[in-house]
């Protein structure tokens, strides 16, 4: 039976890498089987009311970021509030989303996936400028240091990932050491490097009306 994260890619008509190392793969359900589930090779597109097109916009976007509807609807909704004319509003909910803690841990190569890289955070395996922290959504800001818990490198999930590891590409806004397994953040993630699976423009009129 067909995984329900590959679904939604299928329905979406996106990859949004929900299944981690598979999504990379031939075994890709985007890959094997690039049409919705359902009746075979059906055509997207064609028919689509704006709300339809926006609705599904705004889905790829939430479904990357592994979020609920409640937690991304607020992050749309402060953004649209406090935007400001020097800053775009698709720049500052980028920033939210790639500031928080779960997926800068996804974003370090610690995890396969942003789901995977929020079960450790909420485990407790980091700490953030020495602390625990163990809420995904947390905001990491500019000069923040995040480690991996001492008592965490010789948990099962940092082997695994170790042979990848030292070779992955951090972000540009962000400094990886991988002796001490630390990462310092020293910028601000953009929109272009962010590289969203959707059109923002669609989600911002989405939960506008």
């Amino acid at each position: 039976m067909e995984n329900k994260k590959c679904k939604i890619c299928r329905r979406l008509g996106a990859k949004l890498f929900l299944k981690g190392d598979r999504c990379l793969s031939p075994k890709c359900a985007m890959v094997r089987s690039p049409y919705p589930p359902g009746e075979k090779r059906k055509k997207r597109g064609g028919g689509y009311s704006e709300y339809a097109k926006e609705l599904s916009e705004k889905q790829k976007i939430k479904n990357w970021y592994n979020l609920r509807e409640k937690k991304f609807s607020n992050y749309v909704k402060d953004v649209l509030t406090k935007r400001n004319i020097k800053e775009d509003a698709g720049t500052l909910l980028v920033r939210k989303l790639e500031n928080r803690l779960d997926n800068l841990v996804f974003r370090l190569g610690f995890s396969p996936s942003r789901k995977k890289a929020k079960q450790l955070v909420g485990h407790g395996h980091f700490l953030v400028n020495g602390r625990k922290v163990d809420i995904p959504s947390y905001q990491t800001k500019k000069g923040d240091v995040i480690t991996l818990r001492p008592s965490s490198k010789e948990k099962t999930f940092l082997k695994s990932v170790l042979p990848t590891l030292k070779k992955h590409q951090a972000p540009s806004w962000v400094k990886f050491n991988f002796e001490k397994l630390s990462a310092e953040v020293t910028g601000h993630p953009s929109l272009e490097e962010a590289a969203l699976p959707a059109d923002l423009t669609a989600v911002f009129e989405f939960y506008s009306k």
